[in-house]
């Protein structure tokens, strides 16, 4: 196990410095690190996530405009940039190691009973520590956010701003009337795809689904992954739209920049500046014009807090002068996913077993950016579908599917263990009888969920981490739904395109819930309530909605209430977790939010 484990490392370091000095030179340029600041700027953008690096970008487009975009993390690295290998990024600095709180209905069985909820503390964000996977949701999605209350946001007016960022220009197999081809952000299948693909996707279509572009008019479908990947590389955030621009003498970018506060004038309710840290000297710089919060769905209601903004009752038990009474923190959704099926198969197809021993496999990826090197974080397909629980008339799912080209057996390294929390007695008892074989994973994924938990602060220190309770499962109805996925990811392994390789789920019963016949609803339900995880699609707690919605702490300009010259342009803004991956869906917010403010600003 020693030697496979330096064996594995000596390969990640070889594809990274490839990488680092070969045919990918070209997107890993390093940002240019001011460590000396202006007494004012026009704009300073609050985390160099999806949603920042956007808004930095199209604001640094005026070159009138001065623009200060500081950042917690660092820059990526060559490390974070080969996606076969997304898992392990948790396990890397580019991590916050946000936990949740412990609660009594999920995350039972996990390492310290407590779910992981990794977020990237990296310019880039999530982007860096991500599966990559490109979804938008559906076009509901976004009709029921203007339904709420909030004009301008439906998926007609949307669209273009999807539209605007992304380069499909090697996409395959799309609907071009939905995707764009000259924005800054790279999307692409995996350069592979294993006979596990093909089956699943035959399988969707024995089961009535087609096989749609994702992206497009219909989600409800089977289909390859569309991922954020240039040339079989990650294209972060940072990548897209940072990187591209480094030189733009108006944007000032400043890296291990923890911001601590935002002043607010109590009189006038006025955000005016932000107090930060770096290099352990305090900073506090002014906004001629805006303050752009873009933290995270986490990070961006504790700022807000810190800052006076937030429930009366909970400012007042930590001593924070409150400057407006709202609902921030609450309202927090995510999507929850079960990782632990295993499907063995008779045949070495899949990646657990011919992956990185390969070395074939790695000099494709080397020299031609092909191979199972550029599946995303292992994911191949996906399967967007309707269970018995779901009462929409229209192709709305419930449920998503997710192909995974290995299993937890593959997992000799501890990486995909660490991310989801597994205790190593569990992989122990329940993998290594099979470690190794072939093997791969179908994870359902809850689209819609009814639970809803809040992030509070731990205290008044700007360093202690947030309270997270997820509440997962609180309503049972998501239990049940989940329960139903399970099933119809099993129902696909039974087709005889994945039983040409005599697939079978491998059936070793999870501990903690051997009194469960294995298979039945009550076994699956309790697999769930031990070992389900986070996906890390959390959204919600800084809520776009009308004046009239009393949970609503943002209005349909991302303008926060009760506060002047402060917006909230990240996930916490949605007002409800779409039906797909949120990355994309932080893209198009900060594009739309940018034309928001250069259109306030406009000759100003």
């Amino acid at each position: 196990m020693r030697l496979l484990r330096k064996f594995f490392f000596l390969i990640f370091f070889v594809l990274s410095e490839c990488q680092r000095f070969g045919r990918f030179a070209n997107i890993v340029h390093r940002i240019r690190d001011i460590n000396e600041f202006s007494r004012s700027y026009d704009f300073i953008i609050i985390g160099g996530g999806s949603g920042g690096s956007v808004v930095a970008n199209r604001l640094s487009e005026n070159p009138d405009s001065c623009v200060l975009l500081l950042e917690a993390g660092g820059d990526e690295t060559f490390l974070t940039d080969v996606p076969l290998m997304a898992s392990l990024q948790g396990m890397t600095r580019f991590n916050w190691r946000n936990k949740a709180k412990r609660i009594k209905t999920a995350c039972l069985g996990a390492v310290d009973h407590r779910c992981n909820l990794p977020r990237g503390k990296a310019l880039g964000g999530t982007s860096v520590i991500n599966f990559l996977i490109y979804t938008r949701g559906s076009r509901h999605d976004y009709d029921e956010w203007e339904k709420l209350g909030n004009p301008g946001w439906s998926y007609n007016d949307v669209l273009p701003y999807f539209m605007k960022s992304e380069n499909c220009t090697n996409c395959q197999d799309i609907d071009e009337n939905y995707h764009g081809y000259d924005g800054y952000l790279n999307i692409e299948h995996p350069g592979y795809e294993s006979p596990m693909s093909k089956a699943f996707i035959k399988s969707g279509f024995d089961l009535g689904y087609k096989n749609v572009d994702i992206n497009a008019k219909e989600i409800l479908g089977v289909s390859r992954v569309q991922a954020t990947m240039r040339h079989g590389a990650r294209c972060s955030a940072s990548k897209a739209f940072l990187k591209p621009i480094r030189y733009r003498d108006n944007l000032h970018i400043s890296l291990y920049s923890q911001v601590i506060k935002i002043l607010i004038n109590p009189i006038t309710k006025k955000a005016y500046a932000v107090e930060f840290v770096k290099n352990n000297l305090k900073y506090i710089v002014r906004a001629k014009k805006e303050i752009i919060l873009s933290a995270g769905t986490f990070n961006s209601p504790q700022l807000l807090m810190l800052s006076g903004v937030g429930p009366r009752e909970h400012l007042e038990e930590l001593g924070i002068p409150l400057i407006k009474d709202s609902k921030v923190g609450f309202n927090l959704q995510d999507h929850t996913a079960l990782s632990t099926m295993a499907f063995l198969v008779n045949k070495s197809i899949t990646v657990s077993d011919t992956g990185v021993q390969n070395p074939l496999h790695i000099l494709n990826y080397l020299w031609n950016g092909k191979g199972p090197f550029t599946i995303p974080g292992g994911a191949e397909a996906l399967a967007f579908m309707k269970t018995k629980m779901n009462k929409r008339s229209e192709n709305y799912p419930d449920i998503e599917l997710v192909l995974g080209s290995g299993a937890l057996n593959g997992d000799f390294y501890g990486g995909f263990r660490s991310l989801l929390g597994i205790p190593n007695n569990v992989f122990d008892r329940v993998y290594r009888p099979v470690l190794g074989q072939p093997a791969f994973g179908i994870a359902p994924v809850l689209m819609r969920p009814k639970s809803r938990g809040r992030v509070m602060l731990r205290s008044s220190n700007p360093w202690n981490l947030p309270i997270i309770d997820p509440n997962y499962f609180e309503n049972e109805e998501d239990l049940l739904t989940m329960v139903e996925g399970i099933k119809l990811a099993i129902k696909m392994t039974k087709s005889k395109h994945f039983q040409k390789f005599h697939t079978r789920l491998h059936k070793i019963s999870m501990p903690g819930c051997e009194e469960h016949s294995f298979g039945t609803d009550s076994y699956w339900a309790c697999v769930l309530r031990n070992f389900a995880t986070s996906l890390g699609h959390q959204v919600g707690t800084c809520k776009m909605g009308p004046s009239t919605d009393e949970n609503a702490v943002v209005d349909s300009e991302l303008k926060v209430y009760g506060v002047d010259g402060l917006r909230v342009v990240d996930a916490s803004i949605m007002p409800n977790v779409v039906a797909g991956h949120t990355n994309a869906v932080v893209f198009m917010i900060g594009e739309k939010a940018s034309d928001m403010i250069k259109r306030k600003w406009e000759n100003r």
